[in-house]
């Protein structure tokens, strides 16, 4: 069924078929180019004498990106059908679950500054801005940013509370300095809103030295808040390092669990190696990595156990 073919060609990663790598090649070159032309658009010479290519070459690229918008829609029943861990759904029913996941809303905006400029007269810088965010639809076809978006996911309420202590605390430091430095610093500290830009440069450890307490209390109190922020800081890093690594053991885990399934008859054949390599890519993981857990794998089979205990022997 052509629906179905076109499925499995715009599936990110493609498949195992070197068509599917092709077509996903071929978006990431476009992309690419597209971020390389925004930016030397801003160039106001050569804007000035590839002015018409510039044009004719964002026309040809909307058309593309518009074309595969269109054709991921359409394919939506299909490519959900694939993801076995789905309930089954009606065709309007997957193609409106398309429409509302972040990867169809990158492909949207990819597209809508150009028709937006056809539309209405908005200014061209705005719309250069827009148009950089096809960037993000590069995230489609790598799985370390695809990881990065499951790792915000999964930690979105820790990093929501880490967030909300980080704007109390922002709060807090910008009344204190308020109350300490108003009187001394009124240009600077005239008030709660003007020294929260203060905090917030003070929290994040950034400092850049625009404006500073100059009382001893205020350098003594923008001093605890320093190092309170530098604390503060690391929490979310801490977090996402976290979930990264908990994300990195489950794709491991994912790869060992189908591996030990291909090889329980002591035997891999040729299609059982091809859905290896094609969830090695879809997961992420380097040949090195596959390759030590295939040997992780064959050391534990080959260890002898105690037929009376079970212990394992050495």
């Amino acid at each position: 069924m052509l629906r179905q073919r076109l499925a499995v060609l715009l599936e990110p990663q493609g498949s195992s078929h070197w068509s599917g790598r092709l077509v996903d090649w071929l978006l990431i070159l476009l992309i690419a180019a597209n971020v390389v032309a925004v930016i030397l658009e801003s160039v106001s010479w050569f804007a000035a004498e590839h002015r018409q290519a510039l044009l004719w070459f964002e026309r040809v690229s909307v058309l593309i990106f518009t074309l595969e918008y269109g054709l991921r829609i359409w394919c939506a029943p299909d490519t959900h059908a694939e993801q076995q861990d789905l309930p089954p759904l009606s065709p309007g029913k997957a193609r409106w679950r398309y429409l509302r996941s972040p990867m169809a809303l990158v492909d949207l905006i990819a597209i809508v500054p150009f028709y937006l400029s056809v539309f209405f007269s908005l200014d061209l810088r705005f719309l250069r801005v827009l148009r950089l965010l096809r960037v993000f639809k590069l995230t489609r076809y790598s799985a370390a940013m695809q990881m990065l978006l499951g790792v915000f996911r999964e930690e979105a309420g820790p990093l929501g509370a880490a967030f909300f202590v980080l704007f109390i605390l922002m709060i807090l430091a910008s009344s204190g300095i308020y109350l300490i430095e108003h009187q001394i610093q009124p240009e600077a500290f005239g008030s709660i809103p003007a020294a929260m830009w203060w905090a917030m440069a003070t929290l994040t450890t950034v400092g850049y030295g625009d404006v500073t307490p100059i009382t001893p209390l205020g350098r003594f109190f923008g001093g605890c808040i320093t190092l309170v922020g530098m604390g503060m800081v690391a929490l979310p890093a801490g977090i996402l390092a976290s979930g990264f690594s908990d994300q990195l053991h489950r794709r491991r885990q994912e790869y060992q669990q189908a591996l030990s399934e291909a090889l329980e008859d002591g035997h891999m054949s040729h299609s059982e190696a091809s859905e290896l390599e094609e969830l090695r890519q879809e997961l992420g993981l380097s040949e090195s990595q596959v390759t030590l857990l295939q040997q992780k794998w064959q050391r534990r089979q080959h260890r002898c156990s105690c037929p009376h205990c079970g212990a394992e022997l050495p």
